[in-house]
């Protein structure tokens, strides 16, 4: 668990081949401009933009995408930087409260599958970029589509481990939750 751990908290946006990871419309490439908007807490009109790009294309009705776990690892470095800001900052302010609400339901979709039965998860977080498992170098949306109508669109345990590691990734948010005066932060804390 240890290589886990140092992995979330060591890696940096440029080692994730974004480009090649899904999300619920498409691929993950544009999430490292979105989480530039949001880390600079500036513009509420431009956080509102790219915070909903990141969460329409992380979680869709329950399900969890490869991008997932990746992009909560640093919408998790936001969200404590937002702490860290949000009493000189009202958008600091507001953008934990959104975070809060996006973890919440990740945290439901993760308990939910958590009820059934499933595949054994990848032993590191870091496996999850293993060639055998990335999408194609060059985005070929009609290649996409075919290879989401095959049977098996991801294998067992690497579906199973967008679900492990996001919840790894928000157990080490759970720490940061003691003491929030917000509603959310109860939930998520109990969620978790």
């Amino acid at each position: 668990m240890t290589d886990n751990n140092s992995f979330i908290q060591t890696v940096k946006s440029a080692e994730i081949p974004w480009h090649r990871l899904t999300t619920a419309y498409g691929r993950a490439t544009g999430f490292p401009e979105y989480f530039d908007v949001l880390s600079k807490m500036e513009d509420l009109e431009a956080i509102n933009n790219a915070g909903e790009e990141v969460a329409i294309n992380i979680e869709h009705q329950s399900t969890l995408w490869h991008s997932t776990p990746f992009a909560l690892i640093f919408l998790c470095r936001i969200f404590k930087q937002a702490l860290d800001r949000r009493k000189q900052n009202n958008i600091a302010d507001y953008l934990v409260n959104e975070l809060l609400e996006l973890f919440i339901e990740i945290a439901e979709a993760i308990n939910g599958v958590e009820k059934f039965e499933h595949a054994d998860r990848l032993p590191y977080f870091s496996d999850l970029l293993k060639e055998e498992y990335l999408w194609s170098e060059e985005y070929d949306e009609e290649a996409d589509e075919l290879r989401y109508e095959s049977d098996e669109v991801f294998p067992d345990d690497l579906f199973y481990s967008f679900y492990y590691y996001s919840h790894q990734v928000l157990l080490l948010c759970k720490p940061m939750l003691l003491g929030l005066d917000y509603e959310r932060a109860k939930k998520l804390y109990e969620l978790l």
